[in-house]
């Protein structure tokens, strides 16, 4: 068996799903076709799934569904087996923007949050470990009392990242967190965000529109397309991080992604 077929392969066994969707339709008021259709997902725990498409193919608002922060038209969305209702406490999520508070520190910012109602209830000692915890996991121990404006572009995607691990989350999703940032800052993030899972035995939902950067961070990889969308293509990367050295297996399967993509995008147009 060939290196390209061992990550196209699906695992012989699954563990316990922790989000589950089933029939997932997504529809908006006013609209003739759905936004996304037919879809069907299962995470599994300690797994981080990375959803490419088209833009404007419905992907963003697709993560909303799974997070709890929109219902779907039709369908499912469970989460150890109980329907979702809202955003869980244990599901976090972090948006392109990093959207801190510009008149709260940086530790702050990250405990921000963490005595809201549905929160557990947290006595004061317990939120100030939560918080020293996620700001040293994330590299800001030496910037904990700077304020937004002190930030550059990836302390600042790094604080919101460190706000989403105060609340010790099962779920983490993610939607094009590092869009914005440069290159080499982009790349930081992406070996943070392979500590994180690691160390916090976390599951991820990734969406990007970087091809590379879910053949490097992704357990398994998602491509939606079509009017409505639906999963069109699904690859498991099966090989240990950091990446970097794989770069022919890592090419056959972007190679092979960037023809499915291509064709879903004409097929929209046309």
């Amino acid at each position: 068996m060939t290196a390209l077929a061992q990550t196209i392969l699906p695992a012989p066994d699954r563990q316990v799903a922790v989000l589950e969707a089933a029939g997932v339709v997504l529809r908006y008021p006013g609209q003739l076709k759905p936004v996304v259709e037919a879809f069907d997902f299962e995470l599994d725990a300690g797994e981080t799934v990375s959803v490419l498409g088209p833009s404007g193919v419905g992907k963003s608002s697709l993560l909303r569904v799974l997070g709890g922060l929109q219902k779907p038209t039709d369908g499912t969305v469970t989460m150890n087996g109980k329907p979702l209702r809202g955003v869980p406490p244990r599901v976090s999520i972090a948006f392109q923007d990093a959207s801190l508070l510009p008149w709260l520190s940086l530790e702050k910012n990250v405990a921000f949050g963490l005595n809201f109602k549905h929160q557990p209830h947290l006595t004061p000692e317990e939120s100030k470990v939560r918080v020293d915890v996620a700001v040293r996991e994330v590299g800001l121990t030496h910037a904990r009392r700077y304020f937004p404006a002190q930030l550059s572009g990836g302390m600042a995607q790094r604080a919101a990242l460190a706000r989403c691990l105060a609340r010790k989350p099962e779920i983490l999703l993610l939607d094009e967190p590092f869009g914005a940032l440069d290159e080499v800052t982009r790349t930081e993030m992406q070996h943070l965000l392979l500590k994180v899972v690691r160390d916090f035995h976390t599951a991820a939902i990734l969406i990007t529109h970087d091809i590379d950067e879910a053949l490097l961070v992704s357990d398994r990889i998602l491509l939606l397309g079509g009017t409505p969308a639906r999963v069109i293509g699904q690859w498991r990367i099966d090989l240990p991080t950091p990446r970097e050295d794989y770069i022919a297996e890592l090419g056959a399967i972007r190679v092979e992604i960037l023809s499915r993509l291509r064709g879903a995008t004409l097929r929209r147009i046309n």
